[in-house]
């Protein structure tokens, strides 16, 4: 066996930096939620979930009903599985509310009938007619 030479730790230690950057990049790029100053709500999905399509279907169009009140960010599992484990997503659909500072005020796993929806949009004051 050889021994290893100063050269060969620090090709090793580069190629170790290299992939915890890449690492920390992609939480980085999946990253905290954004803030923007309104509120938004996180809408966890899998793209092949019928349940989820329907939900989306929901927030769109209540989102619609009320432009530019509340913003609506969807994260797909295939696409940003860091951000559902730094959240804490067990299941699809799951929707996160963040307030104006984007600190999280409600959650809700599973699909949210529109009216129950609209009303938990309204007593968050998310929503205003």
């Amino acid at each position: 066996m050889r021994p290893v030479g100063a050269g060969t730790m620090g090709v090793i230690g580069l190629m170790a930096a290299v992939l915890l950057l890449s690492a920390v990049s992609v939480a980085w790029a999946q990253g905290p939620p954004v803030v923007t100053g309104k509120p938004a709500v996180l809408a966890f999905d899998r793209k092949a979930c019928p349940v989820c399509h329907r939900m989306e279907m929901t927030l769109r169009e209540v989102q619609e009903r009320y432009p530019g009140q509340f913003e609506v960010r969807r994260l797909y599992i295939d696409e940003a599985e860091p951000e559902f484990r730094r959240q804490h997503v067990v299941i699809v659909p799951t929707q996160i509310f963040l307030d104006s500072a984007g600190k999280e005020v409600f959650r809700h796993e599973g699909l949210f009938p529109r009216e129950e929806l609209l009303k938990k949009l309204k007593d968050l004051k998310f929503i205003r007619d």
